[in-house]
């Protein structure tokens, strides 16, 4: 990620990329419309490939535009899924929390993630989000998947796509990280620029 110019001005509008990852069936596409629409989407047709919503808001009063990448979780579209992470400035875990086998393959899509992104950084901006927490039928208590997340360092949301249960708190915290990352990376491309200019001088010629 190299920083388009060279001021970093708060009126600026910066576009971010941030990609949905998880299991087949563990609600992405409906949590991303709940977010960016304010509607629940109940289509149960598979995402194949990858789709893109765009939303915009301002976070510490820096007007963001979060272009999201909604993945299909299906084991056989994971190569596919994975060329889709280059470039991204956050990610979403998402898993059903009535659903154990999609929480517990939470460390694979992890693991591919981190291994696929440039750069490589383990303190990468990244949520996990609990999703369909409206349904009784619970498989996941909320201790494990929190215990997950705390020795990741990574913030965990339980949510409802159906209701509407801290989605936007959750991909604002993205958000909010994905910008912090953005700003440092954005500061320490300027202090190199600035560091490299007292060797570009011109050499004197000596006619």
């Amino acid at each position: 990620l190299v920083p388009q110019g060279l001021s970093m001005d708060a009126s600026k509008k910066v576009d971010l990329k941030i990609i949905i990852i998880g299991a087949l069936g563990v609600g992405k596409t409906s949590l991303l419309h709940q977010y960016v629409h304010k509607t629940f989407y109940e289509d149960y047709r598979t995402t194949l490939g990858a789709s893109i919503l765009t939303k915009v808001l301002a976070v510490d009063n820096t007007p963001l535009k979060l272009q999201i990448w909604d993945t299909g979780g299906q084991e056989r579209f994971r190569s596919m899924v994975s060329t889709f992470y280059k470039g991204s400035d956050g990610c979403v875990l998402a898993f059903d929390v009535t659903d154990r086998e999609s929480f517990e393959s939470l460390d694979n899509w992890r693991d591919d993630f981190l291994e696929k992104v440039i750069p490589k950084e383990q303190d990468f901006p990244m949520v996990v989000l609990g999703n369909k927490i409206d349904i009784c039928d619970r498989q996941v208590p909320k201790e494990i998947a929190s215990a997950w997340c705390k020795e990741k360092d990574i913030p965990y949301f339980e949510v409802s796509a159906k209701n509407n249960i801290n989605v936007a708190e959750a991909f604002e915290t993205l958000a909010k990280q994905a910008l912090t990352t953005y700003k440092g990376i954005f500061e320490s491309y300027l202090t190199d620029s600035i560091k490299l200019t007292p060797n570009d001088k011109p050499k004197k010629s000596c006619c």
